[in-house]
């Protein structure tokens, strides 16, 4: 199993921080392009934030509760931080031994999961017609996640072989 990226730790000035992970993430995910299974995955830039892009604020922040939306209440996940560039790594090992990926639903959409298991880092998209969207990233991932991640993959696999 190949190695993650290093990772990127804040050293005290959010601001100076900030600039830094969104320029790791155009460098290792935007400027380069990424496919997934022969799909192009882009990132969202619209609606900004802070002159920063849509997928890069959902891979590196959460909502404060499951039903607020608003992008300005996002509190940034210094775990996601630090992996930022760990999303494409992700991407570009996934179905490896260790990378698992499924797809699964959420409010009538189709999303691709891939699991780096050992590292506890997994990667969502968002399945379009002909390419994919990055749709957010989790590190540390909490038991009740994990569980779920068991039971979708289990089940998606288990419908593919009919």
């Amino acid at each position: 199993m190949s190695q993650p990226p290093e990772l990127l730790p804040f050293h005290g000035d959010w601001s100076a921080y900030e600039d830094l992970i969104y320029e790791a993430f155009l460098d290792s995910f935007v400027r380069p392009g990424v496919e997934f299974q022969g799909w192009r995955v882009s990132a969202q830039y619209r609606p900004e934030t802070r002159g920063k892009g849509f997928s890069f604020w959902h891979t590196i922040s959460e909502a404060p509760d499951r039903n607020n939306r608003n992008e300005d209440d996002r509190i940034p996940d210094f775990r996601r931080c630090e992996r930022i560039r760990w999303i494409r790594w992700v991407i570009d090992n996934a179905g490896e031994d260790g990378f698992p990926w499924w797809e699964n639903q959420r409010r009538g959409n189709t999303h691709v999961v891939i699991w780096a298991q050992a590292h506890d880092f997994a990667v969502v998209l968002a399945k379009r017609r002909d390419y994919y969207v990055l749709k957010t990233a989790y590190a540390e991932i909490k038991p009740h996640r994990r569980a779920t991640f068991e039971k979708e993959r289990s089940a998606f696999w288990a419908a593919q072989k009919g």
